[in-house]
């Protein structure tokens, strides 16, 4: 499959974030935070992904990789294999980075990244985003964003399974 680099050049490694998200405080840049598995891509993750755009100057996305979307999601999960999933983000325009973590929680990627952002769907409350504290310590905003009803990739899964 051929991938531009615009696109490839937007899934990083954590040395290579750490070097950008340096570049963008030099600038004096906002940087917001989201995470998720995004296994099948619908109307609801790009509302999401959308919103959390709106909140600073850079959207930086964490993806769970495949172990560990397994973790969280079961078996069967994830449909689409983590470079698919990480090269379908880095291909929407309102992304400008998306990095793979492998731990149950994004936690360790957003004491690295310091948004000043942190952004969830509207299905969290305050107490239950992995990292609200921390960012709310350093001074920056938890959003909660609402979610666009009648979508998830489960919904979406169960539908196919019905045809």
């Amino acid at each position: 499959m051929h991938e531009p680099q615009v696109i490839h050049h937007k899934i990083l490694d954590p040395k290579q974030l750490v070097f950008q998200l340096n570049r963008w405080k030099l600038l004096s840049k906002t940087v917001a935070f989201t995470n998720g598995c995004f296994d099948i891509l619908h109307p609801g993750h790009i509302a999401s992904l959308s919103d959390a755009a709106k909140e600073a100057d850079f959207l930086v996305v964490g993806l769970n990789s495949d172990a560990s979307a397994k973790r969280l999601k079961g078996p069967g999960r994830p449909v689409m294999d983590e470079k698919s999933r990480a090269l379908m983000l880095a291909a929407l325009q309102m992304v400008d980075v998306v990095i793979l973590f492998e731990e149950d929680t994004p936690l360790e990627l957003i004491r690295m990244v310091k948004p000043d952002v942190l952004v969830k769907g509207g299905d969290y409350t305050l107490e239950q985003i992995v990292g609200a504290n921390e960012v709310i310590t350093w001074g920056g905003r938890v959003v909660i964003n609402p979610i666009l009803d009648g979508f998830s990739s489960t919904g979406i899964m169960g539908k196919i399974k019905t045809l």
